[in-house]
């Protein structure tokens, strides 16, 4: 998988990369990471996947962060009770 881009953002680490045919987008917030793909023949290049991580984006994946933290912290506590 080759490196492509770092794209700066005050509250996410984005990089965009290449791999087998594909662009993939990786948006990283503390110890979770979501990842979004698309041939690279159905784009025109590093900068119309670029043009995709809209602030809209950007807000929804905030929200499946946060959801992402809760489901492990639930994984978390349940495993926490099994050993009791």
């Amino acid at each position: 998988m080759r490196l492509v881009k770092d794209i700066p953002h005050e509250r996410y680490k984005i990089q965009l990369f290449q791999y087998n045919g594909k662009y993939i987008a990786k948006i990283e917030l503390g110890q979770f990471e979501q990842t979004y793909k698309i041939g690279e023949t159905d784009v025109y290049g590093v900068e119309d996947v670029e043009k995709m991580i809209t602030p809209q984006l950007l807000s929804n994946a905030l929200r499946r962060f946060v959801e992402m933290r809760e489901d492990w912290g639930k994984a978390f506590n349940e495993k926490n009770n099994d050993e009791e």
